[in-house]
């Protein structure tokens, strides 16, 4: 039997590397090969953005490994139930199971897991809701004070910026 490995952070300042060593851990006591990795840092919200997602979705649709492992539903979306549930169904269909190294109850099968795999993904949406929530309080807050939002006139970074999205698509076209 074959495993992927699906693994997300949402900033720059996380890594991988945390979940990684537990989900190899996992395929090797199941006696799977790992078929590849996949790691992105992108954020959950910018869906559309997550190229190794959609690597991960067309080889499954190829049938090149039967487990996808995660660290945790999360990792794989937290655009809520409808996107989980695709998600689900589509592996599903491609005869992948999905494992969650934090939510054991995913190697079970029928409408309990079904019903699972809805609310994690609810829940999951809920929390980035809850969080962004949380953001803007505090910039309406530092508004009303009359502080400044943002990166202040002046400042640099510690270490040098990945670039990404369009800075990377037009590097060539930019003068620096």
């Amino acid at each position: 039997m074959k495993a992927a490995i699906y693994a997300r952070v949402s900033t720059e300042e996380q890594t991988t590397e945390n979940q990684l060593p537990a989900l190899r851990a996992l395929a090797e006591s199941r006696g799977w090969e790992v078929f590849k990795e996949y790691t992105e840092e992108v954020s959950a919200w910018r869906s559309g953005h997550q190229q190794e997602l959609k690597a991960m979705l067309k080889d499954a649709s190829y049938k090149r490994f039967n487990y996808l492992l995660v660290w945790s539903l999360d990792r794989l979306t937290r655009e809520g139930i409808g996107t989980i549930m695709n998600y689900v169904h589509t592996l599903k269909n491609y005869d992948v199971q999905i494992i969650s190294v934090q939510e054991s109850w995913t190697e079970q099968m029928g409408p309990m897991a079904d019903l699972l795999f809805a609310i994690t993904g609810w829940i999951a949406e809920f929390e980035s809701k809850r969080r962004s929530e949380r953001v803007k309080a505090g910039m309406e807050r530092r508004r009303a004070q009359g502080l400044p939002i943002g990166r202040q006139t002046g400042t640099k970074d510690k270490k040098p910026r990945r670039r990404t999205g369009y800075l990377l698509r037009y590097a060539d076209r930019r003068r620096e």
